[in-house]
């Protein structure tokens, strides 16, 4: 086989330690030499050093968990880097050792079989950074809300029965007093605004529990670690404004797209960036975004059409927005929903939505451009015919005899 890179390295990335094997392939026999360095900042200047004075110009690593990103950093500038997913650059079974996992992915980069994964730039690394860690503080917020409402069903008190959101004003406030050690249901439905949905009869009945020191302790707990949440959401959101200002008019192009809001956007451009060279097609972002069936087939059978695990971060924002995307009365997405929703049910259509929607946003970044909705009869344009005949054989059923003479 051709050797594409003939001075190239391999990289096996632990936390502690880095294992590099230097290949050099001239006119003379091969050459390959292995060396351990740490992974503190002063190893991996080493390691710069030692590759660049053995003439390396490519150098390969897997993406192993955060522990590859110090190390790419580091070699940032001084080399052709490849990252590689490890699941796409496995080792032959019973020959697994840091060493030889170095030689391999050596091997594997000199003859160009190693196909390299997205890499952001740093200032959409930063920018994904901020917007993974929102996401977790949120999801963290919403688990302390359902601890807080375990709490008050513990006590016996269904706030959350006449309350449609036991953390707004109303609620907010029931909770605060409950904490204060008020139990008077009298005093604790002072709290309530008049104009919620629930009687008084029934706001009253709702706060007579049986609240103790531990269930006070508790609500004291959660609404203290709700309050540190919101607060740092609040400086995350800050944050994410200031490091988004290279990309403002990029998320802002996303925006008018039904059913993305600015969060998402913003989720959106940190997840894939605005440079869609990286991508060659649509497709190819799907596959990257691991939102296009698998190929799983044997014998001339397709076992599964289930999608590949991961791009969990870009997904499920996608997913939301594909929801209230198809909410939209007389859109496209819409239509499209309800044209898959009838063939292969609700969930693989929202997915369909989704898929839409990211190959939109390819099409957005690419050319600058904003939404242009195609509306909901664009499937009926485009498959006139066919619609045309469904609609013949449809009366046709009912008892019309049908001559159809186009127009």
């Amino acid at each position: 086989m051709d050797v594409i890179y003939p001075r190239c390295a391999g990289l096996d990335v632990h936390k502690q330690t880095v294992v590099a094997c230097a290949r050099i392939a001239g006119a003379g026999p091969l050459s390959q030499e292995v060396r351990t360095f740490e992974t503190t900042t002063s190893g991996l200047l080493k390691l710069c050093d030692w590759l660049d004075s053995m003439g390396v110009q490519h150098v390969a690593m897997e993406a192993t968990g955060v522990y590859w990103k110090p190390v790419w950093h580091v070699l940032e500038g001084h080399f052709e880097l490849v990252l590689a997913n490890a699941a796409h650059v496995k080792n032959v079974p019973g020959r697994k050792t840091d060493v030889n996992d170095a030689v391999w992915l050596a091997d594997l980069l000199a003859h160009g079989l190693i196909r390299a994964s997205f890499v952001p730039p740093a200032a959409v690394q930063e920018l994904r950074s901020l917007t993974r860690t929102r996401k977790q503080f949120v999801r963290e917020r919403s688990a302390h809300v359902l601890r807080i409402d375990k709490v008050l069903e513990d006590a016996n008190l269904k706030l959350g029965v006449v309350l449609s959101d036991i953390m707004g004003m109303s609620g907010r406030a029931v909770l605060q007093a409950i904490v204060d050690g008020e139990e008077d249901p009298q005093r604790l439905a002072a709290h309530v605004n008049v104009r919620v949905k629930a009687s008084r009869a029934e706001v009253l009945e709702a706060l007579r529990g049986r609240v103790r020191a531990h269930h006070r302790f508790m609500l004291k707990l959660h609404l203290g670690h709700i309050d540190a949440l919101d607060k740092a959401i609040a400086e995350i959101e800050a944050e994410v404004g200031r490091g988004l200002e290279p990309f403002r008019q990029a998320a802002k192009l996303l925006s008018t797209m039904p059913g993305l809001s600015r969060t998402s956007a913003h989720v959106i451009v940190a997840e894939i960036g605005i440079d869609m060279s990286r991508f060659a097609t649509p497709g190819h972002l799907l596959s990257w975004a691991c939102m296009c069936p698998r190929n799983d087939e044997s014998a001339g059978k397709r076992r599964s059409t289930r999608l590949r695990r991961g791009g969990m971060w870009l997904n499920t924002t996608l997913v939301q927005a594909a929801s209230a995307a198809a909410k939209v009365k007389g859109g496209y997405f819409q239509a499209q929903f309800h044209r898959l929703r009838a063939r292969r049910g609700a969930k693989k259509a929202i997915i369909g939505v989704a898929a839409s929607m990211l190959t939109a946003a390819w099409h957005m970044l690419r050319d600058g451009t904003e939404w242009h909705d195609l509306g909901a009869a664009h499937f009926d344009r485009a498959d006139a015919a066919k619609t045309a005949n469904r609609l013949i054989r449809r009366l046709q059923q009912i008892g019309y005899e049908v001559h159809a003479v186009p127009a």
